[in-house]
Order: C-alpha cells, then structure tokens, then sequence
C-alpha cells in the first residue's frame, strides 16, 4: 500500500494572510507542519500543495517538496484531488491541514493503518475529547459515532445535547485530518456540495450524506490550529515555553 501525506497551503487567508508563511519560533509555520508530517512513518511521501509561488518557495527553500495548483479551488479537497491525479501510483492520501503546525506524526500513521486489510474504508478522520470550554464555539466543530467507530453526524453545533445526566457520556472535537483511498478522493471530489453541507459550512458532510461512512478514530492529541493572529500569538508562547524548558 503506498501512502502519500499532502498539505494543502493557501496563502490568502481572511483572518490571517499569508498563514503559512507566518513564524514560529522563528521558522514558517509550514514549515513546522511539514516536519512534523515527515516524522511519520506510514507515508511515502509528503508533499505541499499550494497556490503560490511564495509558499512554494520556501517550501523548497528548506529542502521540502512542493507542488503549484490552481489558485480557483473552492476548497482543500479540491486541491488535494488535483495532487492525486498526479500520482495514479498512491493508494490512500493523507490530507494535513497546513496550519496545524503541532500534529501528531502518529494520528498520521493510524490514519494510513487504518485502511490495511480493510478493502471496503474509503475515507477516515480523527476525533479528541472535547473540553467544555470549546462547546458553544462554532469554530470547535463536533462529531458523534456509531458503535463501530464510523461518524453518524458532524456538526458546529453542541451534539449530542445533554438533555439527560448520562454517566460516561462525552462530547468529542473534529480533527480535521483526513485520510483518502485515492479513487474515493476523486470520486468525492467531484460530487456536487450538499445541503446540510451548505448549511453547517462542514465538507465532510458531502460524503456522509450521499452514503459513504467515515472511519473516526479517537486520539488524546490537543493541537492548537493556527486562523486568527491570536492563535499565532499563543502558538508562539507555546513554543518559547517549551524551548525555555
């Protein structure tokens, strides 16, 4: 089974521009999630996907691969199926959101392993418990599964809602790491976005609600991703932290 790690990278960005080339601890933050990826060691290959040149040149620049795609992609799925046309060859892809500069290499590998000997998976993800803070946050988007593992709904809205005091019940966070078996890719690429998409503003929805299950395996793995200057302002802190350590 080959495996192929893709980070899709869009420079523009509404409340950040130019997030991937923002620093941490003095390097670009692509940089940071590119490494992190190349720790795992399921992939192949790990490769940059972006629409701009400033993107692809530091990405080369520090010795890393990098691929141009059209800057008119609605979003990362988009992207990431016009890499998979390039490599007819791979068998899954993991996408790597590019502002996740902390990932864990192994939610990578589990992701990749998840597909071995199971012919039927098409696509996986990843879900951590939740903390309460993060409930009524739009941004911090939720998930609940089925007694196998695979996701019944994904939702910025708190769910399931604790109508009742049960023992043991959990709320979980999306990780917005995906994993692909190629042709699905392709396949899901290319189906026309759905209402309840539309409505929560949520991609993976497309998948579910034209019938395909979603594998979510659980992880304790508690990233900060990087949208807001904020966010870039605590990562930093974060990581000074850690060196002053």
């Amino acid at each position: 089974m080959k495996v192929l790690c893709v980070i899709p990278a869009r420079y523009a960005s509404t409340r950040l521009p130019g997030k991937p080339l923002a620093l941490i601890a003095g390097k670009p933050m692509i940089q940071h999630t590119y490494m992190r990826a190349c720790e795992a060691e399921e992939p192949d290959d790990v490769i940059v996907a972006t629409d701009n040149e400033k993107v692809y040149d530091t990405v080369t620049g520090f010795g890393g691969k990098a691929v141009m795609t059209s800057p008119d992609h609605p979003s990362g799925t988009d992207r990431l199926a016009e890499v998979a046309m390039q490599y007819p060859d791979v068998d899954v892809i993991i996408n790597v959101q590019g502002d996740e500069p902390m990932i864990d290499p192994d939610i990578i590998d589990r992701l990749a392993k998840a597909f071995e000997g199971n012919d039927d998976l098409k696509m996986a993800t990843m879900k951590v418990p939740m903390k309460e803070s993060e409930y009524n946050d739009p941004a911090a988007v939720k998930v609940v599964t089925d007694d196998n593992g695979y996701a019944l709904y994904f939702s910025r809205s708190l769910i399931p809602y604790p109508r009742n005091d049960i023992e043991g019940m959990r709320v979980y966070k999306h990780v917005g790491v995906y994993a692909y078996r190629r042709d699905f890719l392709l396949q899901y690429a290319a189906l026309e976005p759905t209402m309840l998409e539309k409505v929560e503003g949520l991609e993976q929805l497309r998948a579910l609600e034209n019938g395909y299950k979603i594998k979510v395996l659980e992880s304790d793995f508690q990233g900060i991703g990087i949208d807001t200057p904020e966010d870039l302002e605590a990562i930093n802190k974060l990581f000074a932290a850690k060196n002053n350590k």
